[in-house]
């Protein structure tokens, strides 16, 4: 009869296997000590990066300052005065109930007047504008004049309106340089290129075009747009068109290959306007659904969608300095002023209440926006305070509704205002000289 091994060194081996095969997968029982898991990581970290601590010397001297110096002296920690124990005791003890005094005012009238005062002592002062006047109106087109364009040398400007042609105007004298024909629908979108010889139209026809103004010809088409294009904008710094329609959509197209780069779909309605900067947003969309986007481009998405409008919204303006844009609708507190790059609500510009269909802003401060019965107004733009109203006057022969005001700009030194109208004329208008 046999007998059994002795059970111990069969426990032994047993263990010691059970514990191989759970020590791979630690549990939160068996968390390691954290002196041994510094030891590890310093181990670690040395072994791994040593060779990258230091660059090498060609690529240090390569090297500028980066970021902000730090401050030379030594910077003083607050120390807290001396303690007693019987601190919270005296806390404890502090009465939180104000007393009642007796007010100073001897009349209720008297308060009011102080309050008025304190009011008034707190509001910005606004930057003073002289104002402006109608210099010139010039007559050509048949139809209602949608949109207008300077070019960057500031020589001459280019307005499109509903009778299908693009019309190049000295813009010194007034006189007509160029009709370019082409587009068999109302021409609602015009930019100019800074950086190239091109012009580039958009129109009711779907059709995108860039014209080549050394040869007067359309020498692209930007295919892609589902029904009428109403604004483009060119990109400050890259070859990049962002053009915008009644397809509830803004496409963007590289300039020179015909390309389509991204569709920014998310809005639910006609995108009456497109504005492009260099900064974040690069790109910003106004539409009829009532809302602004403020858009990534490098991913053709949303970063932000701004709700403040309750109609729809037909015109943006970006400040050429400040890093800020104005957003124009229709109904009460219509204009509303918002901070970049993360569409900060700013202020309403209250008092023009129109359907805004333009708005336009130049370097030194003066903000016009244009209604679509005729109503002009000046604002000072840091302060929203209005410093001027007119109303545009509808040219002889032409019914007295045709008084609205579709498209604006300033010119490169922001001295002349530039609109078009439903009259079919192009107004200048300009500073009053003191």
């Amino acid at each position: 009869m046999s007998t059994l091994p002795p059970l111990n060194p069969l426990l032994k081996s047993c263990g010691k296997r059970t514990y191989d095969v759970f020590a791979s997968y630690p549990d939160a029982g068996m968390q390691e000590e954290e002196k041994s898991a510094r030891l590890r990581l310093s181990v670690k970290i040395d072994d791994e990066y040593k060779h990258y601590k230091e660059l090498p010397p060609p690529l240090l001297a390569q090297q500028g300052p980066v970021g902000p110096a730090r401050p030379k002296e030594q910077r003083k920690a607050i120390t807290a005065g001396p303690s007693t124990d019987n601190t919270s005791l005296m806390i404890a003890k502090i009465d939180n109930t104000p007393q009642q005094t007796q007010s100073t005012f001897s009349s209720s009238t008297k308060l009011s007047q102080a309050l008025q005062l304190h009011k008034t002592t707190r509001t910005i002062k606004p930057t003073y504008h002289p104002p402006w006047k109608l210099m010139r109106v010039i007559s050509g087109h048949l139809g209602w004049v949608r949109s207008v364009a300077v070019e960057p040398g500031n020589k001459w400007f280019a307005t499109g309106a509903g009778d299908r042609v693009i019309k190049i105007w000295d813009l010194a004298s007034g006189e007509l340089k160029l009709s370019l024909t082409g587009h068999i629908s109302t021409v609602r979108g015009l930019a100019v290129s800074g950086r190239h010889p091109y012009l580039f139209s958009c129109g009711e026809d779907k059709m995108v075009k860039c014209w080549d103004l050394e040869q007067n010809k359309v020498i692209r088409h930007y295919h892609g747009h589902l029904s009428g294009v109403y604004s483009l904008a060119l990109h400050p710094t890259l070859d990049v068109l962002v053009t915008s329609g009644r397809d509830a959509s803004a496409r963007v197209w590289d300039m020179r290959t015909k390309a389509q780069i991204h569709v920014l779909a998310g809005h639910t309605a006609t995108v009456a306007d497109v504005k492009c900067q260099e900064s974040d947003p690069q790109v910003i969309t106004g539409s009829m659904d009532s809302t602004v986007r403020l858009w990534d481009l490098a991913a053709g998405k949303t970063m932000v969608t701004l709700t403040h409008h309750k109609k729809s919204v037909r015109s943006l303006a970006i400040h050429p300095t400040e890093y800020s844009f104005a957003s124009g609708s229709a109904g009460g507190n219509n204009i509303k002023k918002w901070k970049c790059p993360d569409g900060t609500f700013v202020f309403n510009f209250s008092g023009h209440n129109a359907i805004i269909n333009t708005l336009s802003v130049n370097a030194e401060g003066v903000f016009f926006s244009g209604g679509d019965n005729g109503s002009l107004a000046f604002w000072d733009y840091n302060t929203g305070t209005p410093f001027q109203h007119m109303d545009d006057i509808p040219q002889p022969g032409s019914l007295e509704a045709e008084a609205g005001v579709f498209c604006s700009t300033f010119d490169m030194t922001g001295t002349r205002l530039i609109t078009g109208g439903a009259d079919k004329t192009i107004k200048i208008y300009a500073e009053q000289a003191q």
